[in-house]
């Protein structure tokens, strides 16, 4: 095997076969996945898929590569100590709104608030797919579902709010109906150093068909989502004639024939305040699609690292049997 492999998107496809509903969203986000990693220079035996529970956590059965199929809400912490014990791995945390949203939610802020080296890719198609329907932390409010049968009444969660407010080095937003973006997303977040996190809307064609329609209908998706581009102004539309500016700190949606390009809101992946406004943006404003929030930080898993190197350094490596009988001890009988 060479220092750069060259890998085919087949060398990806394992053996077992895939058991998600025909249709689903999920088929083309493992298609997306296995053919970015051909793309990103690190060796199979180096790669490892980490899943917690639902559809989406089946994935790592499906990558021809190491993987761990772990507990409801937990695979950040197998992530970040499998990341922190071998920093050279590629680590990937599959997980979907529920899964992470819900019980994993307090892991999820903390890898994010830590930094760690991982890519997360979150499937938000909002709503519980594989206990058949209830509604999720993502779910709009007014969902009728197995759980709420008169309407949730709950408040949902925002997934780049929650990211951003955790701190996010980086978060990006890409679609399951658009492998290539999808595909590109993916290459970007794994150059990143720190912690990915990339929200990827899915369709669940059982419990929640076409919950982002207006965001992948053909006849709708131009003047429903904007794609981004660092140090670019947000144009958008069928014919490219609409766009973003900021009045009063809010956005709002312009005809070009109107303004001038200049006026126009331009996005800065190292801007917060610029980041908040993306990720508000939602109803009749366009949905925005890329990278929202890029910025170098220190890493966890390396400072953890440099730090144990430095202990050892001026310590010594250390005598576990000697740990454990110092101080105070005593024998039970």
């Amino acid at each position: 095997m060479t220092e750069n492999p060259t890998y085919k998107k087949k060398d990806f496809i394992s053996d077992q076969e895939v058991r998600w509903c025909p249709g689903c969203g999920d088929y083309a986000i493992l298609s997306s996945v296995q053919l970015a990693m051909t793309k990103i220079g690190k060796k199979k035996e180096d790669m490892v898929f980490v899943s917690g529970i639902g559809c989406s956590s089946r994935f790592p059965y499906y990558m021809n590569t190491y993987g761990m199929h772990t507990i409801h809400g937990r695979a950040p912490a197998f992530a970040t100590a499998i990341k922190a014990t071998n920093p050279n791995l590629e680590v990937w945390q599959i997980t979907g709104d529920g899964d992470g949203l819900s019980i994993g939610g307090n892991h999820l802020i903390h890898v994010i608030r830590r930094n760690v080296n991982i890519n997360i890719i979150l499937f938000n198609n909002e709503i519980y797919g594989l206990t058949k329907g209830q509604y999720s932390p993502t779910s709009e409010p007014g969902l009728n579902t197995k759980s709420s049968p008169f309407g949730s009444i709950d408040r949902s969660f925002n997934p780049a709010s929650l990211a951003l407010g955790a701190g996010s080095t980086f978060y990006a937003r890409t679609i399951d109906t658009d492998p290539k973006h999808m595909t590109d997303t993916f290459v970007e977040a794994s150059k990143h150093q720190g912690t990915s996190f990339i929200e990827v809307f899915q369709n669940c064609v059982i419990f929640n068909d076409k919950v982002h329609d207006a965001q992948t209908n053909r006849a709708t998706r131009d003047d429903h989502t904007v794609r981004l581009e660092n140090g670019k102004p947000l144009i958008f539309g069928k014919e490219k004639d609409k766009g973003i500016r900021i009045v009063d700190n809010k956005p709002e949606v312009v005809l070009l024939a109107d303004v001038k390009e200049e006026e126009l809101f331009i996005h800065d992946e190292t801007n917060p305040i610029s980041a908040q406004i993306l990720a508000s943006m939602k109803g009749e404003l366009p949905v925005p699609l890329g990278v929202l929030r890029k910025v170098s930080d220190v890493v966890y898993d390396q400072q953890l690292n440099d730090q144990i190197k430095a202990v050892k350094e001026s310590k010594g490596e250390g005598d576990m049997t000697a740990l454990l009988n110092s101080g105070d001890t005593w024998i039970v009988e």
